[in-house]
């Protein structure tokens, strides 16, 4: 596997307080890697100058090799987002969401009109290729989604539209035992079609079943880079802050 994704050097102030210092982090495509870190301890800061919502001080952020700098340069250079509101349209249907911001359109006449059809057409496919078996009914208003129903739906919108990267913000807060399994298990696809999967979870107990290595921030720092294997909850927790 190569590296898709680049942090060099980053650095991170907000007037006299660091927020991040010289992080490095480099992710492979069809990794999965997870950033762990006690409050303050400057994941969100990372997780936002990645997807290029903020600029770094100093360092900078690389996807195949290729700087990313601004919201635009993420979307140029296939980085999807999932925000831990989701950004989902309750009154739109799932077709209507997953192409939110990529409408498909065709011709009538003088005018330019949603084209429905084949909007549904592709989510129907593109849900079948990603193996989500919860989201059946294309046609159906996320409003009526369960929790991990609209996760998930958030997670196949990257993945449709993301190349490269895709980036995670508590994918399974709030969720039950089963739509937390569901989640991972889309997450996992998302890394076998090729892509990074950056994610920040408190999870610890779904972290140490679905990812490849764990990343631990404390002070704006990484302090441990881990392999999640013979790891328990509590090591990470002691390396998160920084005691026994």
């Amino acid at each position: 596997m190569s590296d898709i994704l680049a942090v060099e050097g980053v650095g991170k102030n907000f007037g006299p307080i660091t927020a991040l210092h010289d992080v490095n982090l480099r992710v492979r495509a069809g990794e999965i890697v997870t950033l762990v870190g006690d409050n303050g301890a400057g994941k969100s800061t990372l997780m936002k100058i990645i997807c290029g919502a903020n600029a770094p001080n100093t360092g900078r952020v690389t996807v195949r090799g290729k700087t990313l700098s601004s919201l635009h340069d993420a979307k140029r250079l296939g980085v999807g987002v999932v925000y831990q509101d989701l950004a989902l349209a309750p009154h739109l249907s799932v077709a209507e969401n997953l192409f939110l911001g990529n409408e498909l359109k065709h011709r009538a006449g003088p005018f330019a009109v949603l084209d429905r059809v084949a909007m549904r057409q592709e989510s129907r496919t593109a849900i079948e290729r990603l193996g989500i078996s919860t989201l059946r009914d294309v046609r159906l208003p996320v409003a009526r989604l369960s929790g991990g129903q609209r996760q998930v739906l958030a997670v196949a919108r990257a993945m449709k539209w993301a190349q490269n990267v895709i980036l995670l913000d508590e994918p399974t807060a709030a969720l039950g035992p089963k739509q937390v399994g569901v989640v991972l298990d889309t997450i996992r696809r998302a890394a076998s079609h090729g892509l990074g999967v950056v994610l920040v979870s408190h999870d610890i107990p779904s972290v140490l079943k679905l990812t490849d290595r764990i990343v631990v921030l404390r002070h704006g720092t990484i302090a441990a880079d881990l392999r999640p294997a013979g790891l328990s909850v509590a090591d990470v927790m002691t390396v998160m802050v920084g005691e026994e």
